[in-house]
């Protein structure tokens, strides 16, 4: 993914709001959002593009949902930081950091017991250099870590409210509370993401299933002004064409768009939106469903 838009606890009804794009090369092998036969509840779109998989494994992804019986479920999404001058051909596959936690540890290695989110961040954050730099969220519907290995901060919980991230290495954060919305980060927050998290804010606040105001926000073509855009390492005419929510052009772009809705009663609906060359609208899928929700 490269636009991440959360609402953890942030609404009574609500465990989970996300809204999320996904930005890639449009000839890079996909398959949209189902269930897995391989991996038993599990409900996300295919990476099929993805390197150095090991024998055997799964598709890779880069957001994803897994019900288990007995409240054991996971949930995982990742975005890559954007450096291209630290990219290694060598890495594992950022999609398959997600797998490992969808999947679960007891998938692999049977008898032991499958890790929770933080015991999972930490493991992953004491071999930085497995992968190319990324930014990581999972939860198992009970918390909410993050974890970037290519930043100073250790993996840390989300706490109830609002969070944001792109290709940076920081999550940039609101509390519930909207007598006080404003963001803090420890750099400067993207302007897509802090535009994309105040709008977040007003569609969670007044119209929390409102599907296609997600879809909407995620839309948004509107690039930032060359005095707040970041810099990754790529020219300042590539930066400014990253930095709009939907991105739209010839060979990358907004591959898909990602609505998941998780309420407290354990239902739960996850839409996604595809697109082609230009921001040409394709498909869209939707699925429900119902979990067990940890209190």
């Amino acid at each position: 993914m490269c636009l991440v838009l959360i609402g953890w606890r942030a609404h009574p009804d609500y465990r989970l709001i996300l809204a999320a794009n996904r930005d890639e090369f449009y000839a890079r092998p996909t398959e949209s959002m189902r269930w897995w036969p391989e991996v038993p509840g599990l409900l996300a779109g295919r990476d099929l593009g993805a390197k150095n998989k090991a024998a055997g494994d799964p598709p890779g992804t880069w957001l994803g949902l897994r019900r288990e019986d007995k409240g054991r479920n996971r949930f995982a999404t990742v975005t890559n930081v954007r450096a291209p001058k630290d990219e290694r051909g060598d890495a594992r596959s950022r999609g398959a950091l997600l797998m490992d936690f969808l999947r679960g540890a007891s998938d692999r290695n049977p008898g032991i017991d499958f890790p929770g989110p933080e015991k999972y961040v930490l493991d992953v954050a004491a071999a930085p250099d497995d992968y190319n730099g990324y930014n990581l969220v999972v939860s198992d519907l009970e918390s909410l870590w993050w974890h970037s290995n290519r930043s100073a901060t250790p993996p840390r919980e989300l706490a109830p409210g609002f969070h944001g991230l792109s290709n940076g290495t920081f999550v940039g954060s609101a509390g519930v509370n909207p007598g006080n919305p404003d963001l803090t980060a420890p750099q400067p927050i993207w302007p897509k993401v802090r535009t994309g998290l105040t709008e977040l804010r007003a569609v969670v606040e007044s119209d929390p299933g409102a599907v296609e105001r997600y879809f909407a926000l995620l839309a948004d073509r509107t690039k930032a002004p060359d005095a707040e855009l970041p810099s990754t390492g790529v020219p300042k005419l590539m930066e400014r064409r990253l930095s709009s929510r939907f991105i739209a052009d010839a060979a990358h772009g907004t591959r898909v768009s990602t609505v998941l809705l998780v309420r407290e009663d354990g239902s739960f609906e996850m839409a996604e939106r595809s697109f082609g060359r230009f921001g040409r609208r394709k498909d869209t899928v939707s699925f429900d469903g119902t979990m067990d929700l940890p209190a």
